[in-house]
């Protein structure tokens, strides 16, 4: 049987200089271009980046309305072809020879075709799957892996607590790369400048959002292990979420335990992390940690 051939989905607005730079990046590493492909989504005000190609890989452009990340990411699956999905920003640069040889090896792992691996971005390196892989038939069966209401952030979050679930349920089925090099080039670590594409984001919009979604990925998770232990998943139902978190600091943090302290299909340690970790985020959206946090 031949091996499966790799698409990165990459949403990029006012980059065109550094989705070049990421082709290239491409280009330089991988062991065989043939089998590689780059979907771009590009907004259709975003003319500089109409003409987004390579000469050396597969770029096939989708030019459409303005969307959220979620279904930006969405477009550009429906229209990739591989087996072996990668999710791209137009910020990272691919260091590490043969890359694509690592990917198939981790696919080949699992013949059931149900993963996540993901490389060393060289910030989270472990902590998180910043440009998460997945086979086709897992975004298959999560059937919505990208979802639409992320409107910049968290897509990388949601996908690796779903594995952590996995995880916590006996599966094994996340590989850490920490060999394969995918550079995240991000402002806020120092690797670049601010731009207008990153201060449109608003950095904490998200936060709400994934909270909402808990349930949708304990569902993920669920159908996942319903694939593995070789039951027919339920029938995907879309639902619509909506969190509100309280203003005043001390409920916050009694929401956020609520949240995260008590979810018990996730490992205690990964529990702790997110209620500490959103108690953070609510200080520094609050404006408590501005002397501490980097500011574009």
């Amino acid at each position: 049987m031949s091996a499966p051939s790799i698409s990165l989905l990459l949403p990029t607005r006012g980059r065109p200089a550094l989705a070049r730079r990421l082709f290239r990046s491409i280009a330089e590493t991988v062991s065989r271009p043939d089998r590689v492909e780059v979907i771009v989504y590009v907004d259709d005000d975003d003319i500089e980046s109409h003409d987004l190609d390579s000469d050396d890989i597969a770029v096939h452009r989708i030019i459409g309305p303005a969307r959220s990340m979620g279904s930006y990411n969405s477009a550009c699956l429906d229209r990739a072809s591989g087996g072996i999905v990668v999710l791209a920003n137009d910020d990272m640069i691919v260091r590490t020879p043969r890359w694509d040889e690592r990917l198939l090896t981790v696919n080949d792992e699992f013949p059931d075709g149900i993963y996540l691996a993901y490389g060393n971005d060289l910030n989270k390196k472990r902590g998180l799957s910043t440009f998460p892989v997945l086979s086709r038939r897992t975004c298959e069966l999560l059937v919505d892996p990208y979802p639409a209401q992320y409107r910049g952030a968290f897509i990388d979050v949601h996908i690796f607590d779903i594995f952590q679930r996995l995880s916590h349920a006996g599966f094994d089925r996340t590989r850490y790369l920490e060999d394969v090099v995918f550079e995240h080039m991000h402002f806020r670590v120092g690797k670049s400048a601010p731009d207008a594409t990153y201060l449109k984001r608003g950095r904490f919009d998200d936060d709400p959002t994934f909270i909402a979604l808990a349930p949708g990925r304990r569902e993920a998770a669920r159908r996942l292990i319903d694939a593995l232990q070789g039951r027919r998943p339920d029938q995907f139902q879309r639902r619509q979420y909506r969190e509100v978190v309280p203003t005043n600091s001390l409920l916050a943090s009694a929401y956020f335990a609520r949240q995260f302290l008590f979810d018990n299909e996730l490992p205690l340690r990964r529990r702790l992390y997110l209620w500490y970790w959103f108690l953070g985020r609510y200080a520094a959206a609050h404006g408590a940690l501005r002397h501490f946090i980097r500011q574009p």
